[in-house]
């Protein structure tokens, strides 16, 4: 046991420093990127953004018809029904919206990341730009790395205000509560320090979605099951550390 132990501890250290060194090379070849091969970041800001709007924007929609049923008949037993909006945005803004959306996120576009780049491995895509002096890394891994990057924040705010309609249909005009009061409440309560939680968030979750989603790709074993498994891994992952770094960065935000 206490060989299996030791075994397991020392891969998992060597992991995380391949993993650390990983992400190294990928951030530090970022910049360059922009300059020399920018379309290819634009097209991965589709595949990863443009084409999970639709169902950010029917989860929103419902998240925030739900904050609204929720948040009046919670509110209205203390005759705060006007406080519905703000009740709504800060659920939104601060925490909902970017965890659900890192989520979705993980669950649509980082599977579709790991696969591909899996996919890409198994049938020695990878291997054949390397014979012919193309870093994968470059041309393959940070597009999609940026592009992941780039789109969670988009696809937060969507979420958001989505989420926000949707509790201003069910608050407003399907519960009665005043237009004004809802707006107003919510203006003057939510502070720009609240945007910038989930800013900070948003940027945070894009970050290590994307990572994870590459990493996995990235060495996922060669075969179908290999493929599979790493996509399995990207969801779990991407899940666990994106509520434990939700804990946190709410924390150290107090």
């Amino acid at each position: 046991m206490i060989r299996d132990i030791y075994y397991t501890v020392i891969e998992f250290l060597r992991t995380f420093g391949a993993f650390q060194l990983f992400s190294l090379r990928l951030i530090a070849n970022s910049p360059s990127i922009f300059v020399k091969r920018f379309n290819l970041v634009v097209q991965q800001v589709y595949n990863a953004g443009a084409l999970s709007l639709v169902i950010i924007m029917v989860c929103g929609l419902f998240v925030g018809g739900v904050l609204g049923l929720q948040g009046y008949s919670n509110l209205a037993k203390f005759n705060a029904e006007d406080s519905v909006g703000t009740f709504a945005a800060f659920s939104l803004i601060k925490e909902l919206g970017p965890v659900i959306t890192a989520l979705l996120f993980a669950g649509r576009a980082g599977t579709a990341l790991a696969s591909e780049i899996g996919l890409m491995k198994a049938t020695d895509q990878l291997a054949a730009m390397e014979m012919m002096a193309t870093d994968p890394l470059r041309r393959v891994l940070v597009p999609r790395f940026l592009g992941g990057v780039i789109s969670m924040p988009l696809l937060v705010a969507v979420f958001s205000m989505i989420g926000l309609f949707g509790a201003h249909v069910v608050g407003v005009i399907l519960l009665g509560v005043d237009t004004g009061a809802f707006w107003m409440q919510l203006q003057t309560t939510l502070d720009i320090t609240d945007v910038q939680e989930g800013i900070v968030k948003s940027v945070v979750f894009g970050i290590v979605a994307s990572l994870i989603a590459v990493w996995e790709g990235y060495n996922a074993i060669p075969t179908a099951e290999g493929v599979g498994r790493a996509t399995t891994r990207t969801v779990v992952i991407t899940a666990i550390a994106v509520l434990i770094l939700d804990f946190i960065i709410t924390a150290l935000s107090m």
